[in-house]
């Protein structure tokens, strides 16, 4: 009974070790994706486990697009936005991040981790900050484990 017990230990750590979160980065055009871009000319090493979706601005989110991120097989979705006060449409990040809020009250009210979904703040020159901060999520999706919702269908 003890082995069995050892060996389902084993099994759930070895699974745990090669798993590979997939995560789904909102950036903004100005700040965020333009760090991603930056971050990819100076060839900085960071996970490819994120899948950068260019927006206008962070404050274009909708609550929908962060759940149907979640729904739709991806482990963790960042919102990543200009610092804020620096918004190039005023305002946009603060609504990003009150929508990103919302979000994660409501996958805590179904029942799933609201870690999962973040916003980031940075700028177009922040790329090794944007390596750094997908690797963070990446870990602390890792950590969590695979989305209780994965389906395999967000590639």
């Amino acid at each position: 009974m003890a082995a069995e017990a050892v060996a389902a230990v084993k099994k759930g750590t070895e699974a745990d070790a090669s798993f590979q979160p997939r995560i789904v980065a909102f950036c903004c055009n100005f700040c965020a994706y333009a760090a991603a871009d930056l971050a990819g000319s100076m060839r900085l090493n960071y996970p490819p486990n994120a899948r950068v979706i260019r927006l206008p601005c962070s404050g274009k989110i909708e609550i929908l697009y962060l759940l149907r991120a979640i729904e739709d097989g991806a482990d963790g979705v960042m919102v990543m936005g200009c610092l804020d006060g620096d918004c190039h449409f005023l305002n946009g990040n603060y609504r990003a991040k009150k929508r990103v809020a919302a979000a994660k009250k409501l996958l805590e009210e179904v029942g799933i981790e609201p870690e999962r979904v973040e916003m980031y703040n940075l700028s177009s020159a922040m790329a090794s900050k944007f390596a750094e901060m997908i690797a963070d999520m990446t870990e602390k999706v890792r950590r969590l484990g695979p989305s209780p919702l994965g389906t395999g269908v967000a590639k």
